[in-house]
């Protein structure tokens, strides 16, 4: 192969979860962890005349940051590659023990802030070095008027170890134990791995396979449900009081502060969603009679799409590699180094093989200052988006890396944006190269899975959890119960449009299971509609424009997403029109795909 598919993880930490190097890095982070708690106690002045203590202050929080990220990264991708490690989950919770210290060390250094008075602070402020960094500063400062007292806040800390951390960690141990049944044509059955199921139920071309897939993925889940409707309950429960105690009264006050927007924002992209998602739900429909179905089943709807005698179009890795180089060299020569260098140097982990967790993902391992990208590559053009994907992740980070450290921390809604645009070049590009309408139709629908994805499956993904921590505020809810709310929100995003739908999809999703981020699911959406108006301007005007771009990314860390918009597009993304013309430039998609599919069908 020209490009390996497997990540280089002992150029990171020789000898893996049982490193001598990863140990000697935790005590080098305890003893960092002693001397920044010592100075932070003393730390007693008139802050508005101590910028300099402030400043080795933050120096050494950052230094502490990537020591804990390099490790608690590695130690994730270790596990994520090679689930049955018994290791890993030991230094797992090292990690966590060092999280926790900081974590109640933060509530200090925030209260400090807090403390301060706005004269004193607005002074302190111009400081040049803190300057740069007072969106940042302002934003932690006002995030902890929430805080409880310093007692109270050292003891949640505490006990989010065995909380919703311990609760997150347990649906991946769950997971990682967990096999489907499938049985060939030759009546051989061979146990798969979660995410060697998932990538074939979605993606074989056999609708047989699909449903067979399908029935034993859901009664998988169902085996198993009562025990992630546990971990659900307390994730929820634990979270909601988190909430409850720091002032919140919504659920989705603390995922938007999160991510930097307004409800008002979120509203108009709903809303613009619901007023054009019957031109998707045609789409699905169109793509039923492809199949000869009245309608699709849930397990139909990713499926690849292939007409007459032309086979789905198929990529080595070393082919996708190269494609995603080549179109990526079409936006710009930034972009394209970055990806050839990831590329290059095995950055991804891309092997299709037992053992491995289903998904895919961008981190970043801190101390290098370098990403690393999680994926399983089977060869469909799904597979080529996905990592192209991954690399926008990184390529997001990449031109990041030379700011503050502060203002680097870009939310998850802006995140989804870089990765969307670099997909979106590459979707483009497939379709473009096309050697036939017939190859022509399948490449489309391909790009038009994640249309339908961010704009019914997310949509079901959201009602379901809104109306879950409705529900959860008065009281567990049961197994039945969110099979429920997951078929009621499935069947009202995708309009009743299905033969079937998935009540375990909730168990199986593991965004819904994620302790770092509540409501994970919704800034896919908007990353997807806010990256496409970023590639309408690119297309009006492409020369030059991947410095407009970088400067756009570069900001993503140190302002709302309201501001964001309003100074590198002119726009205003609490209204309504901002997105509708998102799902315009897409329904585009479907009115070819709708027009070549009926040609070719008479």
């Amino acid at each position: 192969m020209k490009y390996q598919n497997t990540w280089d993880l002992e150029s990171i930490f020789a000898g893996g979860t049982q490193s001598n190097e990863v140990q000697t890095k935790l005590s080098a982070v305890k003893e960092d962890i002693a001397l920044y708690a010592d100075q932070l106690h003393a730390w007693n002045s008139d802050p508005a005349n101590d910028a300099s203590t402030l400043q080795e202050l933050l120096k050494k929080q950052e230094v502490i940051g990537k020591g804990l990220g390099q490790v608690g990264t590695f130690i994730n991708m270790w596990r994520d590659a090679f689930m049955d490690d018994p290791y890993a989950s030991v230094v797992k919770g090292q990690v966590m023990e060092l999280s926790s210290e900081i974590q109640q060390l933060s509530t200090i250094f925030t209260k400090k802030l807090v403390a301060i008075s706005d004269e004193n602070w607005n002074q302190l402020l111009e400081d040049d070095t803190l300057h740069v960094i007072h969106f940042s500063l302002n934003e932690i400062r006002e995030e902890g008027k929430r805080l409880l007292s310093e007692a109270e806040e050292k003891l949640i800390a505490k006990l989010n170890k065995d909380g919703l951390a311990a609760w997150s960690d347990l649906y991946n141990t769950v997971g990682s134990t967990m096999t489907v049944p499938f049985t060939d044509k030759d009546g051989k059955t061979t146990d798969l791995s979660i995410g060697q199921a998932m990538n074939k139920m979605y993606a074989d071309p056999d609708a047989e396979v699909r449903a067979e897939l399908f029935d034993n993925w859901e009664q998988t889940w169902s085996a198993n449900g009562p025990i992630f409707a546990d971990i659900l309950n307390h994730l929820a429960g634990y979270r909601l009081t988190l909430q409850d105690v720091h002032g919140r009264t919504s659920h989705l006050e603390e995922p938007l502060e999160y991510n930097r927007m307004s409800e008002d924002t979120l509203t108009a992209m709903w809303s613009a969603v619901d007023a054009q998602k019957q031109t998707f739900i045609d789409y699905l429909g169109q793509k039923a009679n492809l199949f000869g179905m009245d309608q699709l089943g849930w397990q139909d709807v990713a499926a690849p799409v292939a007409v007459g005698e032309t086979k789905p179009t198929r990529f080595t890795y070393d082919e996708a590699c190269d494609f995603i180089i080549e179109n990526f060299a079409s936006f710009g020569p930034k972009l394209t180094a970055f990806t050839k260098h990831a590329l290059e140097n095995r950055w991804v982990e891309a092997e299709d093989r037992s053992n491995k967790r289903p998904g895919g993902y961008c981190t970043s391992l801190p101390e290098l200052e370098e990403s690393r990208i999680f994926m399983t590559f089977t060869g469909s053009p799904s597979d080529t988006s996905t990592l192209a994907h991954e690399l926008g992740h990184a390529f997001h980070s990449h031109v990041m890396k030379d700011l503050p450290t502060l203002n680097q921390n870009y939310a998850m809604n802006v995140a989804e944006t870089a990765s969307t645009f670099a997909e979106t070049i590459i979707a483009d590009a497939t379709v473009k190269n096309a050697a036939s309408d017939e190859e022509k139709i399948s490449l489309l629908a391909n790009k038009l899975e994640g249309a339908t994805a961010m704009f019914l499956n997310i949509r079901a993904r959201f009602l379901f959890e809104d109306h879950f921590y409705t529900e959860r505020a008065k009281g567990i809810v049961s197994e039945n119960r969110l099979n429920e709310l997951m078929v009621e929100a499935q069947k009202e995003a995708f309009g009743n449009s299905l033969s079937s739908y998935h009540p375990h999809f909730w168990a199986a999703k593991l965004h819904f299971f994620i302790d770092s981020v509540p409501f994970y699911n919704f800034p896919y959406t908007f990353g997807y509609l806010f990256s496409l108006g970023i590639y309408a301007e690119y297309l009006k005007q492409p020369e030059g424009f991947e410095e407009k771009y970088i400067a756009l990314l570069r900001d993503t860390g140190s302002m709302k997403v309201e501001d964001l918009a309003k100074k590198h597009l002119n726009v205003d993304v609490t209204k309504e029109d901002f997105w509708a013309a998102g799902i315009a430039l897409v329904a585009k998609d479907v009115e070819e795909f709708v027009e070549l599919t009926n040609t070719l069908q008479k």
